[in-house]
């Protein structure tokens, strides 16, 4: 076993081992290592660890220090300088017309190497264009030809799933993706669907292939025949993440049954003749173990604490009066205040309905009277007689003279069964 630490680089996925040479690094600090091209700037990804031997290349290269404030302010102006290069070598490109498409540019931690990566559809004569940038910038100048995979993982960006591109957040490096895993997949062969942005086929149809493949290989193909519950008949189309397939029975050609790969005998797989081929009993129907699975998945019906588990039934309001009696009239809010009904009918016995029966309380005893809301008379002072109350034909006068407003009290004409004018 020895002791390592990891390390990432700036725009890679892939981590580095190095000797962390008696220093405790954790993660997230910034260290200087040395590197076959001399010093660079990293970021730890893992502290202190050991790891087998065989999976580190002899001799492992050392950590020179952790990083420092000045560390980072020269990776801050390398970070300007690259900018700079940027603009000046496109001004190059465009000069020399060459048929070549500027991606990045990566400068040294000591400023020593300048490296410009590039895309071109064959090959470029640049030597020109090097003798160009050498004089300019006074350091060593590369420029390596990378593939659109690599520019997609450089520059970055959103895939159509929506999530950043795997090339750039996690992948270590470029996997083989074929047309076939497409196939196995059951996906469309349509280019614009399969392919990434780099134009290339998409990364993740290799994430899922080793599942697809146990599963073919369980599975019948199509045009099998195969023994079901319900009779022989042909596969027409295979579910493999399901393990379902769609059969065509001889007795019932439509519509297609669905049936588990646990309930089919495969007699011939593929096409093919079916002389010669004994069917077998029935198969028995695949069943589910879902008791299990619902009696987990049932919400638990508890009574909280401070509950009693007796609910005390709510007491059920009892209309009073018959309907269309005219007893217990309940009181209607209206916008403008409350609505004032009239007197109420006599009845055969010479009282009003509303006084034939009053509610009784619980106790038995009868209710009083209701009384109306009507303000009291004020009191005659000492040594004055009091004023007579005015008579109906008065009271109709005065109130006709009243203006109407929408807020106060809402009042009947003066007629048969009309309660008595209020007295000013």
């Amino acid at each position: 076993m020895t002791e390592v630490i990891s390390v990432r680089f700036r725009g890679g996925c892939k981590n580095y081992y190095f000797d962390p040479a008696g220093n405790q690094v954790k993660m997230g600090d910034q260290v200087i290592v040395e590197t076959a091209a001399g010093i660079e700037f990293a970021t730890c990804t893992e502290g202190n660890h050991e790891v087998e031997d065989s999976a580190i290349v002899k001799p492992l290269s050392p950590m020179v220090r952790l990083a420092t404030d000045a560390d980072r302010r020269t990776v801050e102006n390398n970070r300007k300088r690259e900018s700079e290069a940027f603009d000046i070598c496109e001004k190059k490109i465009a000069a020399h017309k060459l048929e070549m498409k500027l991606v990045n540019v990566s400068a040294s931690f000591d400023g020593s190497k300048i490296v410009f990566y590039f895309t071109a559809d064959g090959r470029v004569d640049f030597r020109e264009l090097v003798r160009d940038l050498a004089g300019v910038f006074r350091a060593r100048i590369e420029l390596r030809q990378i593939g659109v995979r690599d520019e997609a993982k450089m520059i970055g960006g959103l895939g159509i799933c929506g999530r950043p591109f795997c090339c750039s957040q996690f992948l270590d490096g470029f996997l083989p993706v074929s047309i076939k895993m497409a196939k196995t997949q059951n996906l469309s062969l349509n280019p614009t669907k399969i392919s990434g942005t780099c134009g290339r086929l998409m990364c993740c149809l290799k994430y899922e292939q080793n599942v697809y493949e146990d599963a073919s290989r369980r599975m019948p193909k199509a045009e099998s025949f195969v023994q079901t519950p319900d009779g022989p008949g042909n596969v027409k189309s295979v579910d493999l993440l399901r393990e379902t397939v769609r059969v065509s029975l001889d007795s019932a050609p439509e519509p297609l049954k669905t049936y588990h790969g646990s309930e089919i005998i495969v007699l011939r797989n593929g096409k093919g003749s079916r002389e010669g081929i004994a069917v077998p009993e029935r198969p028995a129907r695949y069943v589910e173990a879902r008791e299990e699975e619902e009696a987990l998945d049932a919400p638990v019906l508890t009574t909280p604490f401070y509950m009693d588990a007796r609910l005390e039934e709510a007491p059920v309001r009892e209309k009073i009066g018959a309907p269309g009696s005219g007893e217990g009239k309940s009181r209607r809010r209206h916008r403008g205040g409350r609505r004032r009904s009239g007197g109420a009918k006599p009845t055969e016995g010479g009282q009003p309905q509303g006084e034939a029966r009053r509610p009784e309380q619980k106790d038995g005893r009868q209710r009083p009277p209701r009384q109306e809301n009507r303000p009291a008379q004020p009191k005659p002072a000492e040594g004055r007689p009091a004023e007579a109350a005015p008579t109906a034909g008065e009271g109709e006068a005065k109130r006709r003279r009243r203006p109407h407003h929408r807020g106060g009290r809402r009042r009947n004409k003066g007629g048969e069964g009309g309660s008595a004018p209020r007295s000013e």
